[in-house]
C-alpha cells in the first residue's frame, strides 16, 4: 500500500491542488463554508498520506527527515482545526517535490549523457570473411570491425584499413571532427561523421576509454565532498533541534498554531540539497567536456590549488622528438644525407627515429664494419667513404676538427635545449641536427590562464639535463623547473612542497614513474592517453591528453566551490529570514513560509543548474 500511494504522488499532488481550488471557490464566490472545510480536509488527508508513509520510513531508520517535521505540522494544524493551510501546506510541499525531481533530473542528464551514447552492436568479421551485426558484448579483443558512415565505435582500436572523420566529443569534448587513417587510434562512443574503416579491436567493454569514463563520473556522482558531509551532520542534529524548538515554544507560548509554523519554517531542505546539486552539475560539465573529475572530494581541493607541478615529456611536451634546427657545412650534402639516412636505418634509437621522420623517404645505401659506441653514436662505412653519426664526444674522440661556425651553432642548439645529431664523412662535418621534443602547441597561453586563475607557482620536474629543462621553462615562463630527476626525486620534492611549504599542491603527469607524485600530491591530474596506473592514481583525467582542458577543469572547480557556497548562504539566509518574520511580523503563516521555503530549494537548484552551462571566461 505505501509503495502505491508513493508512486502516485504526481496524481495526489494534482487532485489536492483541484481540491483546494474547490474549496476557495466555494468560501469565497459561494459563501458554502461546509463544502470548502469538506473539500480542504480531503486535500490535507491526501496530501499528507505519501508525507507521513516518507516520515514514517525515516523514523524507522532513526532519522529525524522534513517529512517528520511536515508530518506533525500538518496533525497539529488539523487539531486547531486550520484545514486551509494544512491543505495548503501539504500542497505546496508535494508540488515543491515534483518540481524539485524535474529540475535534478535537468542536471542529473549531464551524468546520465555519456552511458546513453554507449554503442549497443558492432559488425564484426566472421570466419567466411563477412561482416554480421552484433551486441558489443560479443566483441573480443583481436576481432575485426566494420565502421560505417553515421555509426558509433564500438571499441577502442587501431585503424587497419579505410579512413574518414571522427567526431570525439564524447571523449575529449572537443566537436571538430579528427581526421583518422590507417595506424590511427579510434576510441569507443566517438562517430564516424564520413568514410568507411576497418579497425581491429584493442579493448573491449568496460576497459576502453569510453567505459572507464562511465565507470569514473558514475563513481564521482556517488561520492560526498566534505561539505557534503558536514551538511549531512548539521542536518542529522539541526531537524531535531528545529522539532525540539517548537515544543519549546508552545510549552512556553501555549500557542500551537505558532508552535507548528516553526516545524514548517525550519525546514532545512535547500541546506540539504544546495551543495550536492552543485557538485553533480560541475562533475556532470567536466565530463561534457574532456575532464573527468573523479569525486566531489577532489573539488574542495583543486578550487584552492597554489602550486601546480609538471612532468615535462609527454605533459608539456608532445612526447615525440623531432629535429627542431639544422645546419650544412660543405658541400655534396645531398650525398651526406643519404650516408646520415643510411646509418640512422639501422638503429632504434628515438633520436635516429627523429632523423629518418625530418629526412622522409630516401634510398638507403648498404651500411658495413658498424661500430656502436655507447653514449656518443656510430661508426661506418658506405660506399669506402667513413661515416661518423653521434654527438659531440664522439666528434672530439674520432679527432674530427669542428670550426668556429661550427662550434657557435653547436654551443646555440645545446642553449636551445637540443639533444645533437653531427654525421660526418670522411673526418669532414656534414650535418648538425638539434632534436628536441616539441612543446604542445598552445600550452603557453593555456599556462597564462592558469596563472590568472590563481595558480601563484608553475613548477617543472624532469628527468632530462638541467640545460634542456631551463630552456623549455625559459620558453613556456615557469617559475621553477628542475631537471636530472628520478620518481623517487620527484615525490619527495612533491612531499617538501605540502609538509615543509605547506602548499597545496597539484601534479600532472603520463607516465609510471609519475604514479607516486600522482598519489602524494592533493590533486593528481594524468593526461588520458597516459598509461593506465597513471589514470588510476589520479584525481582528474584530462581526456585524449588534451592539456587545454586543464583551465577549463580549474575554472570549473572554483565556479563549483563557489556556487556551493552560495546555495550554502541562500539557504541559511532564508531560514534565518523565514523564522525572524515568524516571531517579529504578523504576515508569516505556514502557507507562506511553505511556499517560501520550497522556492528556496528551486532557487539552490537552479543556481546549482548554471553550472552546466559553464565555460571559462573570455578574460582569462
Amino acid at each position: 500500500m505505501q509503495r502505491v500511494i508513493l508512486s502516485k504522488k504526481n496524481y495526489i499532488t494534482f487532485f489536492s491542488a483541484v481540491l483546494i481550488v474547490i474549496g476557495f471557490t466555494s468560501a469565497l464566490a459561494f459563501k458554502n463554508e461546509e463544502l470548502a472545510i469538506w473539500a480542504f480536509v480531503i486535500a490535507s488527508v491526501l496530501g499528507a498520506a505519501p508525507i507521513a508513509i516518507q516520515a514514517y520510513q525515516a523514523l524507522k531508520v532513526k532519522v529525524v527527515s522534513i517529512d517528520v517535521l511536515v508530518t506533525v505540522a500538518v496533525a497539529g494544524a488539523f487539531l486547531i482545526k486550520n484545514f486551509e493551510e494544512s491543505a495548503v501546506v501539504t500542497f505546496l510541499f508535494l508540488f515543491g517535490a515534483f518540481l524539485e525531481e524535474r529540475t535534478l533530473n535537468k542536471t542529473r542528464s549531464a551524468i546520465k549523457e555519456p552511458t546513453e551514447m554507449a554503442p549497443e552492436s558492432a559488425l564484426k568479421q566472421m570466419e567466411d570473411g563477412s561482416f554480421e551485426e552484433v551486441p558489443v558484448d560479443e566483441v573480443d579483443v583481436g576481432d575485426i570491425l566494420l565502421v560505417k558512415t553515421g555509426a558509433k565505435i564500438p571499441v577502442d582500436g587501431t585503424v587497419i584499413s579505410g579512413e574518414g572523420s571522427i567526431n570525439e566529443a564524447s571523449i575529449t569534448g572537443e566537436s571538430i571532427p579528427v581526421s583518422k587513417e590507417k595506424g590511427s587510434n579510434v576510441f569507443a562512443g566517438t562517430i564516424l561523421d564520413n568514410g568507411t574503416i576497418q579497425l581491429v579491436a584493442e579493448r573491449v567493454g568496460e576497459d576502453t576509454t569510453f567505459g572507464r569514463i562511465i565507470e569514473l563520473v558514475e563513481e564521482a556522482q556517488d561520492s560526498k565532498s566534505a561539505a557534503e558531509r558536514f551538511i549531512d551532520r548539521f542536518a542529522k542534529y539541526y531537524t531535531p533541534a528545529v522539532l525540539l524548538l517548537s515544543i519549546i515554544v508552545w510549552a512556553v507560548s501555549l500557542n500551537l498554531e505558532l508552535a507548528i509554523t516553526i516545524l514548517v519554517l525550519g525546514c532545512p531542505g535547500a541546506l540539504v540539497i544546495g551543495v550536492p546539486v552543485s557538485n553533480v552539475a560541475g562533475i556532470g560539465n567536466g565530463a561534457r567536456h574532456g575532464v573527468l573529475l573523479k569525486g566531489s572530494e577532489v573539488i574542495g581541493d583543486f578550487s584552492r590549488v597554489s602550486t601546480m607541478v609538471f612532468d615535462k615529456t609527454g605533459t608539456l611536451t608532445e612526447g615525440r622528438p623531432s629535429v627542431a634546427q639544422k645546419k650544412y657545412y660543405g658541400n655534396d650534402i645531398e650525398e651526406a644525407l643519404g650516408y646520415l639516412a643510411s646509418v640512422e636505418h639501422e638503429s632504434d634509437h628515438p633520436l635516429a627515429k627523429a632523423v629518418l621522420e625530418e629526412l622522409g623517404r630516401t634510398d638507403f645505401s648498404p651500411v658495413e664494419n658498424t661500430e656502436v659506441i655507447k653514449g656518443a653514436g656510430i661508426l661506418a662505412s658506405i660506399n669506402g667513404q667513413k661515416i661518423a653519426v653521434g654527438n659531440a664526444a664522439l666528434m672530439e674522440r674520432e679527432g674530427i676538427k669542428l670550426s668556429e661556425q661550427a662550434k657557435a651553432d653547436i654551443a646555440e642548439f645545446e642553449s636551445n635545449g637540443s639533444s645533437l645529431v653531427l654525421a660526418c664523412v670522411n673526418s669532414e662535418l656534414k650535418v648538425l641536427m638539434g632534436v628536441r621534443d616539441q612543446i604542445r602547441e598552445g600550452i603557453k597561453a593555456d599556462l597564462l590562464k592558469l596563472k590568472k586563475l590563481g595558480v601563484k607557482n608553475l613548477v617543472m620536474l624532469s628527468g632530462d639535463n638541467q640545460g634542456t629543462v631551463e630552456a623549455v621553462s625559459k620558453e613556456l615562463g615557469l617559475t621553477q623547473a628542475h631537471g636530472n630527476m628520478l620518481p623517487e626525486d620527484k615525490s619527495a620534492y612533491i612531499k617538501k612542497l605540502i609538509e615543509q611549504e605547506r602548499q597545496i599542491v597539484a601534479f600532472v603527469g603520463d607516465g609510471v614513474n609519475d604514479s607516486p607524485s600522482l598519489a602524494l600530491a592533493h590533486i593528481g591530474i594524468a593526461m588520458g592517453s597516459g598509461t593506465d596506473v597513471a589514470i588510476e592514481t589520479s584525481d582528474v583525467v584530462l581526456m585524449n591528453s588534451n592539456f587545454s582542458r586543464l583551465p577549463h577543469a580549474l575554472g570549473l572547480v572554483k565556479a563549483t566551490a563557489r556556487n556551493m557556497k552560495q546555495n550554502i548562504l541562500i539557504a541559511l539566509g532564508v531560514v534565518l529570514f523565514l523564522l525572524a518574520s515568524v516571531f517579529f511580523s504578523e504576515w508569516m503563516n505556514m502557507s507562506i513560509g511553505m511556499l517560501v521555503h520550497e522556492a528556496s530549494i528551486l532557487v539552490v537548484i537552479l543556481n546549482g543548474m548554471r553550472l552546466l552551462r559553464y565555460k571559462l571566461s573570455a578574460r582569462y
